[in-house]
């Protein structure tokens, strides 16, 4: 165990604190939905010339 010990206030302050820090988490899905939805607009674009 470590040098510290917490009770269960300390574990969720410390909880909270760490999910601030952490950066944005990168979702592969919604990247890939965004790209495909560009891609269909330029698409249709180019059809509509």
């Amino acid at each position: 165990m470590g040098k510290y010990q917490l009770d269960t206030k300390g574990k969720v302050a410390v909880q909270k604190y760490h999910e601030k820090q952490k950066p944005a988490k990168f979702d592969k899905k919604q990247q890939l939905e965004k790209i495909r939805v560009e891609y269909l607009k330029k698409k249709q674009k180019q059809t509509d010339k």
